[in-house]
């Protein structure tokens, strides 16, 4: 699944034109590597998300095309 699909459907960022930007502008990382929007994620990755003066490590547990607002927080664990 794209890195920007992920981070929308798991919530972690609301939208995915914002994922886009965020990836656009080196604030995402996916294994400590610098990650475009268009990257594969798969499970066991590890995400980085820097928003403003504060990280986000998650670690990928599941990934599906679409979920509940419940189930969201079963797609990744914080690190």
């Amino acid at each position: 699944m794209r890195l920007d699909k992920f981070l929308k459907v798991s919530r972690l960022i609301k939208r995915r034109t914002v994922a886009n930007e965020a990836c656009d502008a080196g604030r995402v990382s996916v294994n400590g590597k610098q990650a475009k929007a268009s990257q594969n994620v798969k499970v066991g990755d590890v995400i980085e998300i820097a928003f403003g003066n504060k990280t986000v490590r998650v670690k990928v547990l599941d990934i599906q095309e679409t979920t509940k607002k419940d189930e969201a927080k079963e797609l990744f664990c914080y690190l």
